[in-house]
């Protein structure tokens, strides 16, 4: 199996994280053309997507981040696993629209965790799908956790899981801002664990209901994930722009960067 680039859509891209259940369709409808352009040559992609206002609304009400233990929380628990897979139906349907041979695979389904953290993943059917050149779509999701009873795993969770059980390369986040930005408003080229202490008092949450954590989580999960794994790069960048899905599958410099170790 080739190297393999995880992709996620932020909800804050392709929702409205302020509107509960607001799908952005025009703009998932310019990405999926991206993704189709980009697969000719980019290589086995996963994509992957946020909750934004679907999920985060409804785990926000019941609290399911914290755990899963009462009747009335696990009703809450189907319910934030309904209305994730609300809008993982809305980018599927966008994805076929577009003539990509996509493929929805449920991390609930497919996933045990503990206090929060994955411990089991199956990905024999992820690679089945790829040597089909299929694109495998993942999403935030809930999951039963041994000690919560029930929680809440972020595409970025996912991701990091498949990270370690898997030959990824590149980790490409695109939300809606231009990457992560200093206390000035500008992008930062580069963080590693060198300069990450003096950028992370500039990093803030997310501007929407979003129950996994904004930036300043992202950037710190991600950030460890890349010290995991040297040869690691991942990227946070602007889906919005037109034409940078497209760029980033393309291995082109968009957004900002993150490593394990800085440049020599």
């Amino acid at each position: 199996m080739k190297s393999i680039t995880l992709l996620k859509l932020g909800g804050s891209l392709i929702t409205d994280k302020r509107q509960e259940r607001s799908f952005q369709r025009e703009v998932m409808q310019a990405i999926a053309l991206e993704i189709k352009e980009a697969r000719i040559t980019s290589g086995p992609v996963i994509l992957g997507h946020g909750s934004g206002s679907f999920g985060h609304f409804e785990a926000r009400r019941y609290g399911t981040m914290e755990g899963v233990t009462t009747a009335e929380q696990w009703y809450g628990f189907c319910r934030v696993a309904h209305a994730a897979a609300e809008l993982n139906h809305y980018v599927m349907t966008t994805l076929l629209e577009a003539g990509i041979p996509a493929m929805r695979f449920q991390p609930s389904a497919l996933m045990l965790a503990e206090s929060g953290m994955i411990q089991t993943l199956h990905v024999e059917a992820l690679l089945a799908a790829l040597r089909a050149d299929l694109l495998p779509v993942v999403f935030g999701d809930v999951a039963f956790d041994a000690e919560r009873g029930g929680t809440i795993a972020s595409t970025e969770t996912v991701f990091t899981h498949l990270v370690s059980n898997l030959p990824v390369k590149r980790v490409l986040l695109a939300g809606d801002v231009d990457g992560v930005l200093d206390e000035n408003g500008s992008v930062i080229a580069h963080i590693h664990p060198r300069n990450y202490p003096h950028y992370a008092p500039a990093l803030k949450g997310s501007a929407g209901t979003d129950v996994t954590g904004g930036m300043l989580t992202k950037v710190s999960d991600m950030l460890t994930l890349a010290e995991l794994h040297a040869d690691l790069e991942i990227r946070i960048f602007n889906g919005r722009t037109p034409g940078s899905v497209l760029k980033a599958l393309g291995s082109q410099a968009v957004g900002t960067r993150i490593t394990g170790v800085a440049d020599e």
